[in-house]
């Protein structure tokens, strides 16, 4: 059979009045309408996932514009925590520093008295004894900011505390025993300012 009558239209075949002819018509409808269902159906999931996908990517630009707009947000919030920080950073060292001063400027201002009325050259003896009473109120302004001074003979030596600059050997001291205090040490709490400079025996 050539290839021209094997593509006989179908709808010709159709039409002849043949039982053979109307078993192969019904075929024929039989496929055309399961394409044709095929087809409808193939195109209706392929609107759904067109449609889901649509969703997804309206959804994805939402969640994106949302963490974008947290985002600007946090950034700006921790702007302005780093700013404020550094102001109370400024405020407390610029507080500690104005307390600091009010708490030497009276032992400055005795000194200065001393210097203007105490007459050195004139009555030494005198002047000592104002210098004296003037350091006697150092330790109390310390105190009051929590300050304490450390290092007096007859302390044991503390490498924590204190550096050893000179060292004697003398039998009537014990074992690192502080013979004498060259300088004072400072300790503002438990912090230490300054070690004191002291000497060591044995």
């Amino acid at each position: 059979m050539s290839e021209e009558n094997k593509d006989i239209n179908t709808e010709d075949v159709c039409d002849a009045s043949s039982e053979e002819t109307d078993v192969n018509c019904e075929e024929s409808t039989l496929k055309k309408q399961s394409k044709s269902s095929k087809d409808k159906k193939l195109k209706a999931e392929l609107e759904a996932l067109k449609a889901k996908l649509a969703e997804a990517e309206a959804k994805n630009a939402s969640d994106a514009a949302e963490a974008a707009d947290k985002y600007a947000r946090l950034a700006a919030e921790y702007d302005n925590f780093r700013r404020r920080s550094q102001k109370e950073k400024e405020a407390v060292y610029g507080d500690a520093v104005a307390a600091t001063v009010m708490g030497i400027v009276p032992i400055i201002d005795n000194l200065m008295y001393a210097e203007k009325f105490g007459g050195g050259e004139d009555n030494p003896e005198k002047f000592a004894e104002g210098v004296k009473l003037i350091l006697g109120k150092v330790p109390e302004t310390l105190e009051k900011m929590n300050v304490s001074v450390f290092g007096t003979p007859g302390e044991t030596f503390d490498p924590n505390l204190h550096n050893a600059v000179m060292h004697v050997e003398d039998d009537s001291y014990g074992e690192g025993e502080i013979v004498d205090v060259l300088q004072c040490g400072y300790k503002y709490g438990d912090k230490v300012i300054r070690y004191a400079m002291v000497r060591v025996a044995n």
